[in-house]
């Protein structure tokens, strides 16, 4: 391998990372309704991923090696990206949790933590005694903390997880 493919190679494995993450970014904004933003990340990747694209199907030397770099900067732009993107979209989302029984400590524990949460009696049933369904809204962040603190007075309660998109009114304490 010359010295001149050997840089094309990582010149593309790195450009790879750059216009993968912009895409992952540019997705993440996009579900998050944040058009503008979005629309500059796409101009971004797409002017990477051109200038890249026409490089690297110009460049001497054997296509392996330059469909390597290639593979190899989309794989780890996709992980890089997520790993961005995780840390620095901000966000909201709405927690579910069934105790596995009626426990007030619980959920003391939990607004005495600083989370805000309703709390709706779970019928009994032939499988189990009487539950809390437990909602709350929480900031990506603090998800971990709400889970742990969650586990920590019930370790057999079911969480559930999902992006909320928007809402109104209500009370938000961490």
């Amino acid at each position: 391998m010359t010295t001149a493919l050997l840089l094309s190679c990582i010149k593309i494995f790195c450009c790879r990372i750059l216009d993968v993450t912009c895409g992952t970014i540019r997705t993440i904004l996009t579900v998050k309704e944040n058009g503008k933003a979005a629309a500059l990340v796409g101009f971004c990747e797409v002017f990477v991923w051109y200038v890249i694209v026409k490089d690297a199907m110009t460049s001497d030397g054997p296509v392996i090696a330059i469909a390597i770099a290639y593979a190899a900067g989309y794989a780890t732009g996709t992980y890089v990206g997520g790993q961005i993107a995780r840390r620095v979209i901000s966000g909201n989302v709405t927690v579910q949790v069934v105790t596995s029984r009626r426990d007030d400590a619980m959920l003391s524990a939990i607004r005495d933590a600083g989370f805000a949460i309703t709390v709706l009696n779970a019928n009994e049933s032939e499988f189990a005694e009487g539950k809390y369904l437990i909602i709350a809204t929480v900031d990506k962040k603090q998800l971990k903390v709400f889970e742990d603190l969650v586990k920590e007075k019930d370790e057999k309660a079911f969480i559930m997880v999902s992006d909320t998109k928007s809402y109104v009114g209500g009370y938000f304490g961490k």
